[in-house]
């Protein structure tokens, strides 16, 4: 079920519907409107297909994806193979990030952000802590 607030934030999205698949980096899955998808899939086809790795990407990165909507009562039907690869149960956390909703099982989502905590400051600073931003630039 999605959230009130969040149904509200992606009304804009609903008709075209969304794509589901698994994170790259992480043990979730990634739910993107499908104007975020298309753009992204315009980068990977931009990638020469007769390159090995680029071709593997390409195979990885889009396995299992599958397109999905929102239904009328607020609901997303998850595949049951994607609820397996990342562990989904009865207790899920949905989380923005930049463009997606990433889709979490509880505790490993409480477990990745607890893990995360201790390096935290050094990886903004190392992200976000060298880049030139000018008085009119967040900081």
């Amino acid at each position: 079920m999605v959230p009130a607030d969040l149904k509200k934030q992606l009304a804009p999205a609903m008709a075209e519907g969304f794509v589901i698949k698994r994170a790259v980096f992480q043990s979730c899955l990634e739910l993107y409107p499908m104007d975020q998808w298309n753009a992204l899939m315009a980068k990977v086809g931009q990638l020469n297909q007769f390159n090995r790795k680029n071709n593997d990407f390409t195979r990885r990165f889009t396995a299992g994806v599958r397109r999905v909507e929102v239904d009328a009562t607020g609901r997303i039907n998850i595949p049951a193979d994607l609820m397996t690869v990342a562990d989904i149960g009865h207790s899920v956390v949905l989380t923005a990030s930049v463009g997606i909703v990433e889709i979490w099982n509880a505790q490993k989502y409480e477990q990745a952000i607890s893990d995360a905590a201790s390096d935290f400051a050094a990886l903004a600073e190392e992200v976000m802590g060298t880049s030139n931003t000018s008085a009119n630039e967040l900081s």
